[in-house]
């Protein structure tokens, strides 16, 4: 079955959490009252409020903990006796489909967001927030695709050659969360600087960002190849790590060997190969223990193959 990877996927692996959260958020400290914090979320209709000291996160309190010191009486008591301790959290640098992920695993209807080099509050961000991000930049690449639609649309076409070949690299490092993605992220403004259809970019880019940071979590960094012609686009990804020691195992989906550490940042969530192989045309997987792993995907630019062949 052809599977269609849309605009909005896209967009969820573009953006990044910092860019559809609230930045003007209503906090309250530890020392304060639950009186206090009743009055507050009634006056602003607020399910839930971040409990900031001296602008560090300590902690998150809601409507359902109201609800719980209602019942047992209300009277005297401190948002610190009441909070949620240690929240769980998302950082402004993280792309928004890790969001999706977190809110699905955890049911929760929000998250308080931090800067990754202060840990400081930056923001909070709910389901309804994501919507509303992605349908900002939805209208937004809308415009800019009409303007440049015209200029790039015959770019293979206007170049007279046998044959057309546009290659790009990038080195990739390893465990470098701040950097991680931009190689695949350059590879997309290219693709639509050359007038491709969306479809095609979109499934390159995820594709490429899930092998990116495969290489970032697992494969101790690596290069990162495109190759771009009148035909197809190819991505080929070799790393320096482990390899893979049962390429049918780390092919299901939810399948993971991500530290602890890395899975609380929002990556590692096992979904890596499954989706480029869902991208694909046609999946390659090379691997062997000790060396390293090399992932070559190709992207039709007309037509459709979706084919996966793995060696170890």
């Amino acid at each position: 079955m052809e599977i269609r990877f849309n605009k909005t996927l896209e967009i969820l692996y573009e953006l990044k959490v910092g860019d559809a959260m609230k930045q003007e958020v209503i906090t309250i400290g530890p020392g304060d009252t639950m009186a206090m914090l009743n009055d507050t979320m009634s006056k602003h209709r607020l399910s839930g409020v971040p409990v900031v000291e001296g602008g560090k996160l300590v902690g998150l309190i809601s409507i359902s903990d109201i609800i719980s010191w209602l019942i047992k009486g209300g009277g005297d008591a401190l948002i610190q006796d009441w909070m949620v301790k240690d929240p769980q959290c998302l950082y402004t640098d993280q792309p928004l489909i890790h969001a999706i992920k977190r809110f699905d695993q955890l049911g929760y209807g929000r998250f308080p967001v931090l800067d990754r080099e202060s840990g400081q509050l930056s923001g909070i961000i709910t389901k309804g927030d994501i919507i509303l991000g992605t349908l900002h930049k939805m209208e937004h690449d809308y415009s800019e695709e009409e303007i440049r639609q015209y200029r790039a649309s015959h770019f293979f076409e206007d170049i007279n050659a046998d044959h057309i070949d546009l290659s790009l690299s990038f080195n990739i490092a390893g465990l470098d969360f701040d950097r991680a993605g931009i190689a695949s992220t350059t590879m997309k403004k290219n693709l639509k600087r050359l007038g491709l259809q969306p479809d095609v970019i979109r499934r390159a880019s995820i594709a490429s960002y899930e092998a990116e940071m495969n290489q970032v979590i697992y494969g101790g960094g690596g290069t990162m190849r495109f190759n771009i012609n009148d035909e197809k686009i190819i991505i080929l990804a070799e790393d320096r790590g482990p390899g893979i020691a049962d390429i049918d195992l780390a092919m299901q989906e939810g399948y993971t060997t991500a530290e602890p550490w890395v899975r609380e940042l929002g990556f590692g969530a096992g979904m890596g190969l499954p989706n480029i192989k869902k991208c694909a045309d046609k999946f390659e997987i090379t691997s062997t223990p000790g060396v390293g792993t090399t992932l070559r995907i190709e992207i039709l630019i007309t037509g459709a193959g979706n084919e996966t062949t793995r060696d170890t």
